[in-house]
């Protein structure tokens, strides 16, 4: 009797697994945004998971958690209940970090399952309206004329800006200052009041002023010109090869939240990226969507982490 009460035991928690996700969401999730309000990171993730909300019938939180290029934000997931209800949207600083920072509050491999890619999209070189820079080879040139005078802001070290800088920095052989800030939204803020001269910019972010006259776009970080911004070049337009860069975010849970409500999660994710206003909404904003699965976009980051500690160690940036 013992024996068959403990087979309907284990019977019964099989067969209620899967409802955990069919009852999933049932109160509020939370999104933590690993940059500040305004930041491209933000802007997509807010995009995406306010349509994923309407699937699900719950309010989803966002609450941004910037500074010390998202690991902040992702070491405040990493600790959460894995249990569907803490998520995180994060951007290539993802992979980047573990190359930057010698130690992280949290691993990057095992405390975090992935769950969907958002969008990609180019950083975009831009200056003050008023800059004396009008091309690419203005700017080059100066900096070799005066190396160290020209001051570069990225949103934190490891953030994708600083790697498009980094990548920049190499290919044109030049000498800048580098000026860390919190977020894209503080880098704009200097760069239109002219505290700093240049800054890679994430195109969502950026774009506004660029079309409203206070930013002059030089150059995307992308092989291709972007649909957003056709008249402005890309590197390899202005000479400079092997600099290309592109920031693209994604979905995180903890590690250990059960697997059926990653695949809902997943799902639904997906289903919002593939929604006709979604994707009008994230290509007028320089986005091109991704999709992919768990296990595809899980593959898709190690091989960044790879890439990035490679692009790293040849920049010759010191782990802080």
């Amino acid at each position: 009797m013992d024996f068959r009460k403990g087979l309907f035991f284990l019977l019964g928690v099989f067969l209620s697994l899967p409802a955990q996700a069919q009852n999933y969401p049932n109160k509020p999730v939370r999104v933590i945004i690993s940059f500040t309000p305004g930041s491209s990171t933000d802007i997509v993730g807010r995009i995406v998971m306010q349509k994923v909300a309407e699937y699900w019938g719950q309010p989803v939180i966002a609450e941004n958690r910037g500074g010390a290029g998202g690991s902040i934000g992702s070491r405040e997931v990493a600790t959460s209940s894995p249990d569907g209800y803490t998520l995180l949207v994060n951007s290539t600083a993802h992979a980047v970090n573990p190359a930057i920072y010698a130690k992280l509050p949290y691993d990057t491999l095992k405390d975090f399952i992935e769950i969907s890619p958002l969008a990609i999209q180019p950083n975009v070189l831009v200056v003050n309206a008023t800059s004396p820079y009008k091309t690419v080879a203005d700017l080059v040139n100066a900096a070799k004329a005066k190396p160290g005078a020209i001051n570069f802001g990225h949103a934190g070290v490891g953030s994708g800006t600083h790697l498009s800088t980094e990548r920049f920095i190499a290919a044109a052989a030049i000498k800048v200052e580098l000026v860390p800030f919190k977020g894209t939204p503080e880098v704009i803020t200097a760069l239109m009041s002219n505290s700093i001269d240049c800054y890679w910019a994430p195109i969502s972010a950026a774009l506004s002023a660029i079309k409203g006259g206070k930013l002059r776009a030089l150059a995307v970080s992308t092989t291709k010109r972007n649909p957003t911004l056709p008249d402005v070049p890309t590197l390899a337009d202005g000479g400079l090869k092997n600099a290309d860069s592109a920031l693209w975010f994604g979905v995180w849970a903890p590690a250990g939240t059960p697997q059926d409500i990653i695949q809902k999660i997943s799902a639904d994710t997906r289903k919002a990226l593939a929604d006709p206003g979604v994707k009008e909404k994230l290509h007028a904003l320089g986005n091109d969507t991704m999709d992919m699965s768990p296990a595809e976009f899980a593959k898709f980051v190690r091989d960044e982490i790879v890439i990035y500690q490679n692009v790293i160690t040849a920049a010759g940036i010191k782990p802080q």
